[in-house]
């Protein structure tokens, strides 16, 4: 059975999981949304330099860092591609917590594994969208996915909704760094870093 919270897999008899101890039910997250996705900046070239056993102890690390802390803020790992991830949260302000979460955990990682340092960018969008099962679909899931790949490892990047939604509440510091053409996606957006 798949967990719900932090994707990892459990027995089939299990009713909590084995990796965040939460209840294996799957929580509806309706609604407006606040979606984040993560991706490891550089991954292929640091993959084939570590060779596949180093480089899948990484990427174990890796996983096992954003579902804890995706769980740990109240959200949903909704599905990991490769070296990335889509989650969902109720709420702006706990998915930029768990974004500055998990860039402290990145960090303080790095500096103990200088070796096989893991640079995850991070975007982040609210909106509406549609849920079909456990999956999300629709623009407010591209344009979080597509600000991802605007930022840089260690980057933290978020779309106006994001800053006007969770602003004051988050206790976050914003950077305004201009208006960005996101790939399939008509106009520009205006993007805020989050300084953590």
């Amino acid at each position: 059975m798949r967990c719900p919270y932090c994707n990892a897999d459990n027995p089939a008899d299990s009713t909590s999981c084995i990796w965040c101890g939460r209840t294996l039910t799957e929580p509806s997250i309706e609604g407006t949304v606040t979606l984040l996705f993560t991706d490891i900046e550089g991954w292929t070239p640091l993959a084939q330099r570590l060779g596949d056993q180093r480089a899948h102890r990484v990427l174990r690390d890796h996983d096992r860092i954003l579902r804890e802390r995706v769980a740990r803020h109240g959200g949903r790992a909704v599905k990991h591609m490769g070296d990335s991830l889509m989650a969902v949260f109720p709420s702006a302000t706990k998915a930029l917590h768990c974004a500055v979460d998990i860039q402290k955990a990145f960090a303080d990682y790095d500096q103990k594994h200088p070796e096989t340092p893991i640079k995850v960018r991070v975007g982040l969008n609210s909106g509406e969208s549609i849920q079909d099962g456990s999956d999300y679909f629709g623009k407010a899931v591209t344009v979080a996915a597509r600000i991802a790949d605007k930022a840089r490892g260690g980057q933290i990047l978020v779309s106006e909704v994001v800053r006007d939604l969770a602003g004051s509440v988050a206790e976050v510091e914003f950077k305004h760094v201009g208006r960005k053409q996101l790939k399939g996606i008509p106009g520009s957006q205006r993007l805020y870093e989050v300084v953590w």
